[in-house]
């Protein structure tokens, strides 16, 4: 070892340049991670650049900052960052870009390693004195790829790959076998297929040549330095916390979401309003920002006034609320840009932005964002196109930040366009599982079918002949997670109560590539006409899945109960091998259940004696497991769970697996009985692995809402004379079962939608990373609760499935055959987990929104009775109401004031006409009055509405409501939602959707052919029933703070849900 000094230019706080000098340390014996290294360097350790490379690529610290999104794609194998490449992009680039470079480095899809050369003796330069740091830097880059090159005994060219003319011109013939190019003429080379990679070389390349601003006139405030921050963040002279900008008003009104661990400020209760884009001063939403609170005299209210477009807002004339702490943006201490889709603009606006029509500012499909202005030579070919574009930078001196664009995605309008846009809106990345991972995958085919392991059948519990094992699940079910057990023990006195559920951990390593990609996903993608798996179909839908009359490995927990008291005498955790005897649907459980006559497919071929014995058997089974569910559900009722509304949907198929309707399920006892057992296994895991490992399990918690966010719920139920307690959630709970109107059922289901809406979400998080307090379930009244049963579709019931081994071997002697996540590893998983389970919900709300306007835009609101419905009022605001459609289970606005200042007035007959006059709204109603007189609409109240698309070309269509009458539609009298029309919803939707695709295929024969992308961003197109159902148990509610946005009120349960 050498050592020798490095002398760093650096600066201070205050701004002053600081000559620092460190010791550096230089070795002989440095890892090159290369499979091909003949000189016995210590590689082990880490990730190893693979010998099928045809040559290896040695990025220099330019194309490393600049061209990092290049260097990610997969097809590019061999690359070598170095040392000095890094650093540089931790200095120059930020804490966000530096951290991407480390994931991608540590991310063993990709063929790439990091080499430290300013370690090693022979690659290591010495700055001379009056070298430029960038000399230097790409100096240091050169000599580490002739260093790779030569300690390889030169069986591998090595391209330095660089956008400095001066060093081609300078090191290009310098060592035969180390080439150094430029990074356009290396992919053209190397790479000619790779069209993406070239395009995006070309958008970012345009950028970095038009970065600098046009103008030099300041448009915004300067952000505080770092350190200003920190200090004001710690005295509570700043707040910390998210921006998030209001989609309806996006031009004017944001909120802060503080961060309570960094609010110093204790007078605050409520988040910081931002109004105007000079105070958000740059921010974009979701960028972590540090705000400062304007003088109280200047503090404002949210709007409370329905927007239809952001165009009409007139801040000063919208009725507020009371006011609230308002701030301004001071610095921004993380920026989380994404990827954004965005429209290109009319071909007159894009002249008329610039005289070369290179800058263009393109409008992006999330209405939260800016617009942004990126260059371009594709302006008119790209008209009325989706493009996924990035941000670069936003300087003080321009109005709109600077990107460039990734890729196009198709025309706006069409569906797969539609659909990959709301994919990329919400960072959901699914490409085709790779061959790499599908070599992992165990082979079961006619040729080589599986079996059970000799050696996992001697270690694992076999219930095979002692057990009456049976799944419930919808009719058509094929990938079962989860089955059920239930036996009288000798003697009579003990039940024994099973949950076994498949043991996907068993076939996914820990840290092999497929666990890896489960990881990034998360969780299985629900759409309306897809779906996109966490796992390979050999797993989802095979191996995985708990069929009837075959072997499967499980993970089991056994209760024994007292069979009077039903309290539990002991618990058995642990893997076990079973063979379901029967694969029963809800139905047929049911009818079993009810006494009725019902044909079990597996008892089909029997003898009459024997059916009748085993019919019997099965009965009883389904009979003790009702009488335990029972008993379970009346015991977390007593704790206070729970029951919340939600539409719960079930799909119906052909024969060829395509979803045909969407049919809301009807409540059947059986569907509790499912329910509770799977909730009770997750409790007991929970208590299992968070007594196990303290400050290192994975649980998951519901915390209680926050006592405001009740207000609309109580209010409403205070217009129709109930009473709400929302001290407990027991006293929540019994409040609703007490608000119950007998003339119109809707009331309570809507009361219970309201309480939904007010609810925090479930998370994941780390045992160590909260007091113990905090880890209680409010929706379902547990003191501990975590993800258990549904491992095939969830990442975070593996990572229980982990744990729970762990714990097991634990118990019984055995250390963990590996190291567990420390909690902060921990954390950020759960994190992670969290932020994707969001996305899934997000992504589903949004398609299903897709294919409602898909189903209505074909239709004329003027003449066709289906766009005609009955509506209830749930919420009243400054100048209209919010309405709840049962027959389509969809919400909106309906507006009482027209852009034109008109008002809705209602004839003698019921019928509703725009008139001049005034609004006025009242806590439970709103009144319009003009010349012919007053028209009130009061909460709960049923009105007729016609339904119509509001097309936009830039962001999704949206329903627009319009009031018909003031009465209800077709019947006077309240009535229970109508079935048969959200049937026919998605019957026609389907319909439509088929064919759109039909109509695209056939301009597909015509045309140009679709990318390998396009063609296969489509995993799988019929989602699986028990999946779905689930899925949709998950939702705790669409997202009700969107005025004017509609949903097929897919919610959920929260007793089951955000379980």
């Amino acid at each position: 070892m050498i050592k020798t000094e490095k002398i760093l230019h650096l600066k201070s706080s205050r701004g002053r340049k600081v000559r620092v000098v460190r010791e550096h340390y230089l070795r002989e014996q440095v890892p090159c991670y290369s499979s091909l290294c003949q000189a016995d360097c210590a590689n082990a350790s880490g990730k190893v650049l693979s010998g099928e490379a045809t040559h290896y690529v040695v990025p220099d610290v330019g194309v490393a900052a600049d061209y990092l999104e290049i260097l990610e794609f997969r097809e590019l194998q061999g690359v070598v960052f170095t040392q000095t490449a890094c650093q540089s992009v931790q200095h120059s680039k930020g804490r966000r870009q530096y951290n991407r470079l480390r994931s991608l480095l540590k991310d063993p899809r990709h063929d790439c390693v990091l080499f430290a050369n300013e370690f090693q003796e022979y690659s290591y330069c010495p700055r001379e004195k009056g070298e430029s740091q960038d000399k230097w830097q790409t100096r240091c880059v050169y000599y580490a790829a002739v260093w790779y090159h030569d300690h390889l005994a030169g069986m591998k060219p090595v391209v330095m790959i660089t956008e400095d003319q001066a060093a081609v011109a300078q090191y290009s013939s310098l060592n035969s076998g180390v080439y150094v190019i430029s990074i356009q003429d290396y992919l053209q080379n190397f790479w000619p297929e790779l069209q993406a990679a070239h395009e995006l070389y070309g958008s970012i390349s345009q950028a970095l040549q038009e970065k600098e601003s046009e103008s030099t006139e300041r448009e915004y405030a300067e952000h505080l330095p770092a350190e200003v921050l920190e200090a004001g963040i710690k005295s509570g002279r700043y707040i910390q916390g998210t921006l998030n900008v209001n989609r309806h008003r996006a031009q004017y009104e944001a909120f802060i979401r503080m961060e309570g661990s960094t609010n110093k400020n204790t007078a605050l209760n409520s988040d910081v309003l931002v109004c105007g884009s000079k105070n958000r001063n740059r921010a974009v939403h979701g960028d972590v920002v540090v705000v400062e609170l304007l003088p109280k005299s200047e503090w404002r209210g949210k709007i409370t006034a329905l927007t239809e477009g952001q165009a009409e807002e007139k801040t000063g004339e919208d009725p507020q609320s009371q006011p609230m702490p308002t701030g301004r943006v001071v610095g921004i201490l993380q920026r989380n840009w994404r990827d954004y889709v965005v429209t290109f603009p009319p071909r007159e606006e894009t002249q008329s932005q610039s005289r070369n029509s290179q800058r263009i500012l393109v409008m992006p499909w999330d209405q939260r964002i800016p617009k942004i202005r990126i260059s371009t030579q594709q302006a008119d070919a790209l008209q009325d196109h989706r493009v996924v574009v990035r941000l670069d930078s936003w300087e003080s001196t321009s109005l709109y930040p600077n990107g460039h664009s990734v890729r196009v995605l198709g025309r706006a309008g069409e569906l797969e366009t539609e659909v990959q846009t709301i994919l990329i809106e919400n960072c959901i990345h699914v490409p085709p599982f790779s061959e790499a991972q599908l070599r992992e995958m165990p082979v079961n085919s006619p040729e080589k079918p599986w079996r059970v392991d000799p050696g996992q059948a001697a270690v694992r519990r076999d219930l095979r002949n002692s057990h009456l094992v049976f799944s419930i699940d919808p009719r058509g079910c094929e990938d079962v997670d989860d089955t059920l057990s239930v036996r009288s023990l000798p003697g009579g006195e003990v039940l024994e109560l099973g949950v076994h559920i498949a043991d996907v951990t068993h076939f996914v390593t820990e840290g092999s590539l497929t666990d890896l990609e489960a990881r990034a996903r998360s969780t299985t993608y629900y759409l309306a006409d897809r779906r996109y798996d966490m796992l390979p179909a050999v797993l989802s839908a095979d191996l995985c899945s708990l069929l009837g009359g075959v072997d499967r490995y499980a993970m089991s927990v056994l209760w024994e109960l007292d069979a009077r008291t039903l309290a539990v005498n002991k618990v058995w955790y642990g893997r076990t091998l079973i063979r379901s005897s029967y694969q029963l649907h809800y139905e047929l459980a049911q009818a079993l259940l009810n006494g009725e006559e019902a044909e079990v497919p597996e008892l089909a071929q029997l003898g009459a004696e024997e059916k009748d014995a085993k019919l019997a058997q099965l009965t009883q089974a389904l009979e003790t497991l009702t009488h335990i569910a029972r008993h379970l559900r009346a015991q977390r009722d007593r704790g206070g769970a729970l029951e919340l509304e939600g539409v719960e949907v079930r799909a119906q198929l052909d024969e060829e697996r395509n979803i045909t309707a969407l049919v809301p399920r009807q409540p059947l006892e059986v569907h509790e009985t499912v329910a509770e057992c799977m909730i009770y296994a997750n409790h007991w895991v929970a208590r299992k692995i968070q007594e196990s490992f303290p400050q290192q399990a994975l649980l998951r918690h519901h915390p209680p809402p926050r006592q405001e966010f009740f207000c609309q719920l109580v209010d409403s139920a205070k217009a129709r004379g109930f009473s709400i307690d929302t001290r407990s959630n027991k006293a929540l709970a019994d409040s609703l079962d007490r608000a119950v109107d007998p003339q119109d059922p809707l009331v309570n289901r809507l009361l219970r939608v309201m309480a939904t809406q007010a609810m925090s979400n479930a998370l994941y998080f780390s045992t160590g990373a909260c007091a113990q307090d905090q880890y209680y379930h409010y929706g379902l009244a547990l003191d501990r609760y975590t993800h258990f049963t549904s491992p095939i579709r969830r990442y975070a019931d593996m990572v229980v499935h982990r744990l729970l081994t762990a714990a097991i071997n634990l118990e019984k002697g055995a250390g963990p055959s590996k190291a567990l996540a420390s909690n902060k590893d921990l954390e950020e998983m759960a994190q992670h987990i969290n932020n994707k389970n969001r996305a899934a919900q997000q992504a589903q709300r949004l398609s299903t929104e897709l294919f409602q306007c898909l189903y209505f835009k074909e239709k004329d609101p003027q003449t066709d009775q289906r766009c005609v419905a009955d509506a209830v009022i749930y919420a009243i605001r400054a100048n209209g109401v919010l309405v709840f459609v049962p027959q389509y289970g969809l919400k909106g606005a309906v507006y009482m004031r027209n852009r034109e200042g008109q008002v809705l007035n209602v004839g003698q007959d019921g019928s509703c006409e725009w008139q001049s006059g005034s609004i006025q709204r009242y806590l439970d109603h709103i009144s319009t009055s003009c010349s012919s007189g007053t028209s009130t609409f009061s909460l709960f109240d049923h009105i007729t509405v016609r339904i119509s698309v509001q097309p936009s070309r830039c962001h999704s269509d949206g329903l627009h409501l319009d009031v018909i009458s003031n009465k209800p539609h077709q019947s006077a009298e309240p009535r229970p939602p109508q079935q048969q029309g959200r049937c026919q919803l998605v019957q026609e939707v389907v319909r439509l959707a088929e064919e759109a695709s039909q109509q695209a295929q056939e301009k597909a024969a015509r045309g140009p052919k679709l990318s390998r992308e396009e063609r296969e961003f489509r995993q799988s197109k019929s989602p699986n029933l028990y999946s779905l159902l689930e899925e949709v148990r998950e939702l705790a509610l669409m997202d009700l703070s969107s005025c004017g946005g509609s949903g097929l009120g897919m919610a959920a349960q929260v007793c089951a849900t955000s379980a």
